[in-house]
This record gives structure tokens, C-alpha cells and sequence, in this order.
């Protein structure tokens, strides 16, 4: 396990379990969203972006995290290791409420002078709110990487799912 890619709904884990994972390993640790979200929340165009991972996806080590579709087959093709993470939606749930009231609270910058709104504890509009996306794609990501898991494209790839603090004890356990 030297490169790695870290996927799950907003909120699952991913960025906690993917810098303590490239710690052990002693590899760089890549947020997809700290390269896609430019500052006031703009896009960093799909071509650029693909650049950017490219680059860093032919590293010898590395832990990505992210689960950006425009990216994934450029990650994946030179992934060991897709670990998902996938806890119950109820804590997902709950961790992406107490974040982005922490975060929008405490005006934390994410990426690129963003920070949090507070309109993501307001709106149900999932273009508008981290919450309401984890809710409604929460089950959109079970079945793409359920799928992903199964599919002989993908036979190159070890998929390691992650549903709770003994999976990931183990998990890291494994990485040293």
C-alpha cells in the first residue's frame, strides 16, 4: 500500500483517515478539494485540474482523497489501494453537522481563503449545502463503490472498506 486513494461521502472520514494513513506511510497527503475549489468557490477548470492530479498521481507514494469523477480514472489507473470509507449514514450525518457548525462558527478556512457558510445548516439545496449533498448522495456512493469494488476493470486495485473505528484501527494498524 504506497498509493492510495481515499473516497466516501462528505463527511465519512475521508481527510481524518487519509492524513493519519499517508503519515504511517510516510507519503504526501492530497486533498482533491483543496486543488478543485479556487478562491471564492470557483472551479478550477477540468483540464487544469486533470493536470494538477496527473502530476501528482505519477508519484511514486502518495494518499489522495477525494471522490471527483473528472480525476478518478487518472488516480485510479496508478492506485495499489482504494480504501472507502463508509460508516453508517446516521454518523456521517452527525459529524458533517458538527463540522460545518465548528468550521462556519469559527470561520475556519478550508482551501484558497474559503470557508464554510453558515447557509449550508440552512438550505436543503445540496448545490448549496455540504449537508443536504451528504445526505442525498450518501446512498449514490454506496452503490458506485460497491460497483467499483466488484468490477474486473478495477482487478489491479486492493478495495478495503471502512464502516467504523475497528476498520480503521485495522487499517492503520496495517500501514505501520
Amino acid at each position: 500500500m504506497q498509493r492510495v486513494s481515499v473516497v466516501g461521502v462528505s463527511g465519512s472520514g475521508k481527510s481524518t483517515l487519509g492524513r493519519e494513513l499517508a503519515r504511517r506511510l510516510a507519503v504526501p497527503y492530497v486533498e482533491l478539494d483543496a486543488i478543485f475549489h479556487q478562491p471564492g468557490w470557483t472551479p478550477l477548470p477540468e483540464d487544469e485540474f486533470r493536470c494538477r492530479v496527473a502530476g501528482i498521481a505519477a508519484g511514486d507514494g502518495w494518499v489522495i482523497d477525494g471522490n471527483y469523477s473528472a480525476v478518478q480514472p487518472l488516480v485510479w489507473e496508478r492506485a495499489d489501494t482504494v480504501v472507502w470509507v463508509d460508516p453508517p449514514r446516521r454518523t456521517v450525518m452527525r459529524r458533517i453537522i458538527w463540522r460545518s457548525l465548528r468550521r462556519a462558527a469559527g470561520r475556519t478556512e478550508l482551501w484558497n481563503g474559503n470557508r464554510e457558510r453558515w447557509r449550508n445548516l440552512f438550505t436543503w439545496d445540496e448545490e448549496e449545502s455540504v449537508i443536504s449533498w451528504a445526505w442525498h448522495h450518501y446512498p449514490v456512493y454506496q452503490c458506485r463503490y460497491a460497483n467499483a469494488a466488484g468490477d474486473p476493470a478495477h482487478a489491479h486495485l486492493e478495495f478495503r472498506r471502512v464502516t467504523g473505528r475497528a476498520g480503521t484501527r485495522a487499517l492503520l494498524d496495517s500501514a505501520g
